[in-house]
């Protein structure tokens, strides 16, 4: 079973994308409010996907990603984002997100983005 972590400063965020994943044969192994929780929670827990928000406080998604990456160059993430912040997704791809799911989140589009970035 794949290990996830989800990261997002919004609880209702993380619940819904947690069930989702949970009721499609993923684990949510751990949950984090902002990027520096992230990052420390991945080095714990070397989960085999990340889900990242972008904007959070403490540490952003884009810097935390850039930190996870730069500890771990295999590490997999997806950007999870609202409408209108294209600019920092673009960000986030070339920081090495592999790829992004716009919020709200449709079930579908997350399960596929999960299960490529998987592969």
């Amino acid at each position: 079973m794949k290990s996830i972590l989800i990261v997002d400063d919004a609880a209702f965020m993380r619940l819904m994308l947690k069930d989702i994943l949970s009721q499609n044969g993923y684990a949510v192994v751990a949950e984090a409010a902002d990027g520096q929780e992230a990052v420390d929670l991945y080095r714990k827990f070397k989960v085999d996907l990340v889900t990242m928000d972008i904007t959070m406080p403490t540490m952003d998604g884009i810097t935390a990603i850039k930190e996870i990456k730069s500890h771990d160059p295999e590490a997999r993430i997806i950007v999870c984002s609202a409408m209108g912040q294209q600019a920092m997704v673009l960000e986030a791809i070339q920081s090495g997100a592999r790829d992004f799911i716009v919020k709200p989140f449709q079930a579908d589009r997350v399960l596929d983005a999960v299960k490529k970035a998987l592969k």
